[in-house]
């Protein structure tokens, strides 16, 4: 790990959730009860990992989400404290659950099957930003934002000053076209697909012609190399092999990465450095393990 800057911080804007992993032997089928091998119980979602990510690379992570004041809310707060990320509560007086994802990690392969709510019945607005939020925005060296609170990220992204925005595009969502004149660095699964886009050259040239110049743009795609753009220059970066036991977070864990080594690094060597991170975290089962081991 490089030399620790905790006065270097971050600001990830998006979801956090509940998770249940479990390790099974596959998926149930319908009507089918399945034992599993192993289990742990986890804060998660896109920006909440990344967060946890950056953190554990040296810096000061702080969560702007939705979490409420349910209980259960509890222990994604005892979590992320434990990991030394920052929680900014946009619900706090909100007595609804957290969304909650159940996850099934297949041993043998590694890949997952998710259900969630994500966020969709937790859309907060940019009034319920908390003022410290405001107070010291200009202060953070990076911002994160993972489309999952549409109207904040937003709001978040107009704000803030010469402050380098990054995009978590897991996939398309609604009102990202907002985003977009404000993104820095566009970091995309191969899932992520604008509307009228159905492969990746229309996915770049949609991005290129919305991000503000010179663009920098990647298209991760799982052990593939990683696709990218750099001021219309187009590389690729390979994915170091390993045998996976869990991709997981995977995605989250590279960008939560990404914005720890763009701080130093130029963009492909960024990429780079955030694929041996998040391959490492794909050796382990869950999104904490690997944090003991790197």
């Amino acid at each position: 790990m490089e030399e620790m800057d905790r006065e270097t911080r971050g600001l990830f804007v998006g979801l956090s959730t509940l998770d249940f992993i479990y390790l099974a032997e596959a998926p149930p089928r319908s009507n089918q009860k399945i034992v599993a091998f192993d289990s742990v119980i986890t804060a998660g979602g896109p920006a909440t990992n990344a967060a946890v990510t950056f953190a554990h690379l040296g810096h000061q992570a702080q969560l702007l989400t939705a979490i409420g004041n349910h209980p259960m809310g509890q222990l994604i707060r005892s979590d992320l404290a434990g990991l030394g990320v920052a929680i900014a509560n946009l619900t706090p007086t909100s007595q609804q659950s957290p969304p909650v994802s159940s996850i099934i990690v297949t041993q043998s392969t590694g890949e997952r099957a998710v259900i969630s709510l994500n966020a969709q019945r937790q859309q907060a607005q940019p009034e319920q930003i908390p003022s410290e939020i405001w107070e010291q925005l200009n202060g953070a060296k990076i911002i994160l934002i993972d489309g999952h609170q549409i109207d904040v990220g937003v709001a978040i992204s107009i704000q803030a000053q010469n402050i380098p925005i990054v995009l978590d595009g897991g996939s398309w969502k609604p009102g990202l076209d907002a985003i977009l004149p404000h993104i820095n660095y566009a970091i995309c699964s191969e899932n992520f697909y604008p509307p009228d886009c159905s492969e990746t050259k229309a996915v770049f040239a949609y991005l290129q012609a919305r991000l503000p110049q010179p663009a920098h743009i990647a298209i991760t795609r799982g052990k593939q190399p990683i696709l990218y753009s750099q001021a219309g220059e187009e590389g690729i970066i390979p994915i170091p092999a390993i045998t996976t036991v869990d991709t997981l977070g995977a995605g989250d864990i590279f960008h939560g990465a990404f914005c720890h080594f763009i701080l130093s690094h130029d963009f492909p060597e960024a990429l780079a450095q955030a694929a041996q991170v998040a391959t490492q975290a794909c050796q382990s089962f869950g999104t904490r393990a690997w944090l003991q081991d790197a």
